[in-house]
């Protein structure tokens, strides 16, 4: 499978930021900020979803560890595989998450893991940066290798969600202005529905972007709950 079209880029833009922030600044920013405060809500939504000891988790595109520290800090003794396209991401994350935990740089549209071999699979802030059909490639990889019954749940961006209209407002600014902008994707619910019906997918849950679902919480951005059957 071809790797992303975007590696160097995003390289290049986490080694500005190490330059010119002190490392954890510079880890928070990589991965947007709020890094405790985004971590606790991600790790909020995964256990509600029934995340438990025992379970193995990938966290696809696990950047700096946001998720892998809020979770190592809960104590749950879980086998955790966290994925990523940028070593000194990983790096950083593995300094902050216990020691049993797995980080691996990967950058094929697929998980490198065994088929029906996972619980849980998330990708927070991920399909948000990836054209469809790379998404779609990772999502049927993804079926592939949960177990029957598991859980995949990703966040989104929807333009249902009024608050979702200022990122692509600021990527047509950056593009008018003739920078490159971050390629910001948004995938509608009838997208995934599509999706859905084509890989095997079963739709538990959608939340919105401002909905307080993820106990009182919520995440900024749609939260999709499919399940493989």
């Amino acid at each position: 499978m071809a790797q992303f079209h975007f590696v160097e880029d995003y390289e290049r833009h986490v080694a500005n930021l190490m330059r010119a922030h002190p490392l954890d600044e510079a880890m928070s920013l990589a991965v947007g900020g709020g890094y405790e405060v985004i971590g606790s809500i991600e790790r909020a939504i995964v256990t509600q979803l029934g995340l438990r000891d025992g379970m193995a988790l990938v966290d696809l595109g696990c950047g700096s560890g946001r998720l892998a520290t809020a979770l190592g800090a809960s104590g749950l003794a879980i086998n955790y595989l966290g994925i990523d396209i940028v070593q000194a991401l990983l790096d950083y994350a593995a300094s902050r998450a216990p020691s049993s935990y797995r980080f691996a740089l990967h950058r094929e549209l697929n998980l490198p893991c065994e088929a029906a071999s996972i619980d849980m699979v998330c990708a927070f802030s991920v399909f948000t940066h990836l054209l469809h059909p790379e998404s779609y490639l990772y999502m049927e990889d993804i079926h592939r290798a949960l177990k029957p019954g598991g859980v995949l749940v990703f966040s989104f961006l929807e333009f249902a969600q009024p608050e979702h209209w200022t990122v692509f407002a600021q990527t047509v600014e950056a593009q008018r202005n003739s920078s490159l902008p971050a390629l910001n994707m948004f995938i509608e619910r009838n997208a995934i529905d599509e999706w859905c019906r084509h890989l095997g997918f079963a739709q538990e849950l959608f939340v919105g972007a401002v909905e307080p679902h993820w106990d009182g919480q919520a995440l900024g951005q749609s939260v999709a709950v499919l399940r493989k059957a």
